[in-house]
């Protein structure tokens, strides 16, 4: 029997004739870009082609110096390096020291020139994007059935929001007849109702997502009255259905995310419309509340029964203003009359008769002011302060000069 030998000797066996053989140590190999990727870690892994075949490569981080442009997929390169085998997967491949920007492969350069004539068409342009609405109940999805995007899509949605509407028109997403697929479901998914519809697939080369960079694709999701979130691919993968849709989701997962709201969230926010809507309508009925006020306040002063208050006010003052002058007006009177009174006093004959004099009247009642008016045996009166003396004249004695 021959002798056994481990996955990994045979392994390393190979990789040592790799590295003795010098025509494989510093190589230089043409071909066109595929499956690039940066990853996080500074390397640049990619696919050399050709018509015939492929070849996968490696850029180390510490050889990325002298690279002084972006790579994409479609590019054409020539990559200088030696061949070895990664030992863990029993491959071989080229560890790219230099690579050197030889021009754009035939299907990017077709790729460039329909993204030129379709953005002169206005078919990128954001005044033509439609608006995704926040809440979608009918949600149309356009990929391969069974397809992991598509799974990736539910799993997402009913995570968010199990009541939401998913339906799905399958569609061929990679080959020959994939364009004619994914456009015919586009145009039949956009008359069925839905709110938004997600187009897509999950990742893969160059050529595996060419598809959704045919015009026939382009145009049916420019055309498409149904919003459209476009999700071909992994974030770095960018087709020009991403350009025509209304919407760019990195993933069919984050295009979920996107299309479908989070129940909670669409919970709060009504919660929120709720509390605005109580503080409006409390805001409403308080301002027509002043209003209705004022309107009351108004007919109440404007009708007959406040007419009449108001003119029996108005009497009431009136009254109130006249038995004022009135009581006023008597004052005066009053005190007037007191003054009156006081002079009359003076002069009265009885406030003379109080201070000792008397009032003398023949028996006619004439007041005799002279001595010369009374005759012997004439009947007088003499009138006191407090009582009247009858009396008989005996004797009259006349007076000359004041003098008796």
């Amino acid at each position: 029997m021959n002798q056994i030998y481990t996955v990994s000797q045979v392994n390393s066996y190979i990789k040592g004739m790799f590295a003795m053989d010098a025509a494989l140590a510093n190589i230089a190999i043409k071909g066109e870009i595929s499956n690039c990727t940066y990853h996080s870690s500074g390397h640049i892994y990619f696919t050399l082609k050709d018509k015939g075949g492929r070849m996968s490569c490696v850029m180390f981080a510490g050889s990325r110096r002298g690279l002084d442009f972006m790579m994409r997929d479609g590019m054409s390169i020539v990559a200088v390096g030696n061949i070895g085998v990664y030992e863990r997967d029993g491959k071989y491949q080229l560890y790219a020291s230099r690579i050197m920007r030889e021009g754009y492969g035939e299907l990017y350069e077709k790729l460039e020139m329909l993204k030129k004539k379709l953005s002169e068409e206005g078919l990128f342009s954001d005044v033509n994007k439609k608006k995704i609405p926040y809440y979608a109940r009918r949600v149309g999805i356009v990929t391969a059935s069974g397809a992991a995007a598509l799974q990736d899509i539910i799993t997402v949605s009913l995570r968010r929001n199990p009541y939401v509407g998913l339906y799905l028109c399958p569609a061929v997403v990679q080959g020959a007849e994939a364009a004619q697929s994914v456009a015919d479901a586009i145009a039949r998914m956009d008359t069925m109702g839905m709110d938004v519809i997600i187009v897509g697939r999950g990742g893969g080369s160059f050529e595996d997502l060419f598809a959704f960079n045919e015009e026939i694709v382009v145009r049916a999701i420019y055309n498409c009255k149904t919003p459209v979130i476009s999700a071909v691919g992994h974030d770095v993968d960018t087709t020009l259905s991403d350009f025509a849709s209304d919407l760019r989701a990195a993933t069919p997962s984050a295009a979920a995310e996107l299309a479908v709201a989070r129940i909670t969230d669409v919970f709060a926010r009504i919660d929120d419309y709720k509390s605005l809507l109580l503080r409006l309508m409390q805001d409403i009925v308080a301002d027509n509340r002043i209003i209705a006020e004022r309107y009351f306040t108004r007919i109440k002063y404007a009708s007959p029964q406040m007419n009449i208050e108001n003119r029996k006010i108005y009497a009431d003052e009136l009254a109130q203003r006249l038995r004022r002058l009135i009581d006023d007006r008597l004052k005066a009177y009053r005190a007037r009359l007191l003054i009156c009174t006081e002079k009359l006093k003076v002069l009265s004959p009885l406030h003379r008769l109080s201070g000792g004099y008397s009032y003398v009247a023949d028996v006619s009642g004439n007041a005799l002011t002279s001595a010369g008016q009374a005759r012997v045996g004439d009947s007088i009166t003499v009138t006191l302060r407090d009582g009247i003396i009858n009396a008989d004249v005996t004797q009259v004695k006349e007076q000359d000069n004041g003098k008796a």
